[in-house]
């Protein structure tokens, strides 16, 4: 089975892509910052992180940076899923090393479809 780790200060966002992702048999950690992301993402191996971009502590371009820089980051996709849509945001994203770039609100099958394409 498949972990991803989820990123989200909003609890209610985190609570519905946990829900979606559990729903098609993943495995989900929580965390509420890029902080809490980073700290759980040294402890373990993830196939797949979703991180919202505006977070206190730490945002989802600064935590793609820093997992970017860890090797057993390199390779795992990392997609930035967030109410920014501006083309400069997802720029930075790329040059962060973010695999994909979705905006909220999200579409449930529409979000599986993307992780099914980016997940090994």
């Amino acid at each position: 089975m498949h972990s991803i780790l989820a990123v989200d200060d909003s609890a209610s966002m985190r609570q519905m892509v946990a829900f979606t992702l559990k729903s098609a048999g993943y495995n989900v950690v929580e965390a509420v910052d890029g902080q809490d992301a980073f700290e759980k993402a040294g402890a373990r191996d993830f196939d797949l992180v979703l991180t919202d971009q505006n977070m206190p502590r730490m945002d989802g371009i600064s935590l793609t940076k820093k997992l970017r820089d860890s090797p057993k980051f390199k390779a795992t996709p990392i997609l930035i899923l967030t109410t920014e849509s501006s083309d400069q945001m997802k720029q930075a994203g790329r040059g962060a090393g973010a695999t994909g770039w979705l905006v909220k609100p999200f579409d449930p099958a529409k979000l599986l479809e993307v992780i099914k394409k980016v997940i090994r």
